[in-house]
């Protein structure tokens, strides 16, 4: 079947107004991640005995296939539908986040994960890509908000509504989601046109608070040391830079890898260790550029809407997968502290999965060549779409 642009229903809709480039981008991504998840596999499930053991790679196609249908729905939703379900999904992600203190699996010390059986599921990571269209119709919404007859600022609003997401992952406690939230509150913020001396203030009660847990928590205050002391680099970080090492420039090849069997969560967190050690810098570098591309073709797109919403929830949305690709591969590097996030599109893990294509379908969505008022939208999905006033 031909795609054309004169028969435009519902798929050639959505195919002439999507940003492909993204897509495209979105899409070798995914595919990198498949095939890294059958190199860590081995790792994950025993070591080198269990070399033809796939299982994890398995269950990461199963996600990928159902994460496909998530961004692919998510990217078809009106503004107003996008508005809606990032409502809703934050609100389910503060209340699961909630749940978990009280029955999640505890893991290390902290309690992250509901137990479902056949998988966990971890709440938490649902909360960054809600939070960043939550807190950009918050933010763009031109009615003013009012209370007892006082008007509101908006970046208060917006932070009020964060702050139960940030108590509960201070609890369980998740320092690093709560950071990560943290900043894209003051990324939408700055995009919103906050003045500098206030964005100077943010940037400094964000160093107040990571001062404050290097000094008061335990495990961050080592971490941390590790970090700043070359003798003392940390175990998993040392092992990754030995993997980059073994694998030079392009690797010693797919399944050729040993030091993986070595690195505690090789199949997720230090899955870029893997990539450097069996397909060398040359992979890393490409996983690097193609994220690179992937969120400033967002923002891009998100300057070029007409709608002010589309506009910073579009740029919040392309911060959340940069940031948190930024932090995997610069602890995996050992250029900065230890922190547990995954490699977007690429680590293992259904919830990890599942929350970047919510994040990356609800960023197609607010990019998306919408028709101008007077125009016919033959999306079938059209019934979902806003009402000009």
């Amino acid at each position: 079947m031909t795609i054309s642009r004169a028969n435009r229903g519902g798929l050639a809709d959505w195919w002439f107004t999507v940003d492909r480039v993204a897509l495209f981008v979105m899409v070798a991504l995914i595919g990198i991640g498949l095939m890294l998840a059958f190199a860590a596999s081995p790792a994950a499930t025993g070591g080198p005995m269990t070399a033809g053991d796939f299982r994890y790679a398995l269950k990461q196609i199963a996600f990928a296939l159902v994460a496909g249908g998530i961004l692919w729905f998510t990217s078809l939703l009106s503004l107003r539908a996008v508005k809606l379900g990032a409502a809703i999904v934050f609100a389910l992600g503060v209340i699961g986040s909630c749940m978990v203190l009280f029955t999640g699996s505890e893991v290390l010390g902290a309690k992250r994960w509901i137990d479902l059986g056949f998988t966990t599921l971890q709440p938490s990571e649902f909360l960054k890509p809600s939070f960043a269209v939550l807190g950009a119709a918050i933010l763009a919404d031109p009615v003013p908000i009012t209370f007892k007859g006082l008007t509101l600022r908006k970046e208060l609003v917006s932070f009020l509504v964060l702050l139960p997401a940030l108590a509960v992952l201070a609890r369980q406690p998740d320092f690093g989601q709560t950071a990560v939230l943290f900043a894209l509150w003051a990324t939408l913020l700055f995009f919103n046109g906050l003045p500098l001396i206030w964005t100077s203030i943010l940037g400094g009660i964000g160093s107040v608070f990571l001062t404050l847990l290097y000094m008061f928590v335990p495990y961050i205050h080592h971490r941390v040391e590790q970090f700043m002391d070359d003798d003392k680099t940390g175990y998993q970080a040392g092992l990754a830079m030995k993997a980059f090492e073994h694998g030079g420039l392009v690797g010693v090849g797919p399944g050729a890898g040993t030091i993986k069997y070595r690195i505690p969560d090789a199949h997720s967190d230090f899955i870029f260790a893997v990539a450097g050690e069996e397909f060398g810098v040359a992979l890393c570098g490409l996983i690097a550029l193609l994220f690179c591309v992937l969120s400033v073709r967002l923002l891009l797109r998100a300057t070029r809407a007409r709608d002010a919403f589309a506009q910073l929830a579009g740029a919040g949305l392309a911060s959340v997968v940069a940031l948190q690709a930024f932090i995997n591969m610069g602890v995996a590097m050992n250029m900065l502290p230890a922190k547990g996030m995954t490699l977007p599109f690429i680590s293992y893990g259904g919830s990890s999965l599942f929350a970047v294509a919510m994040t990356m379908g609800f960023a197609l969505s607010v990019t998306r060549q919408r028709p101008k008022i007077g125009e016919q939208d033959h999306s079938a999905f059209r019934f979902l779409r806003e009402v000009p006033a």
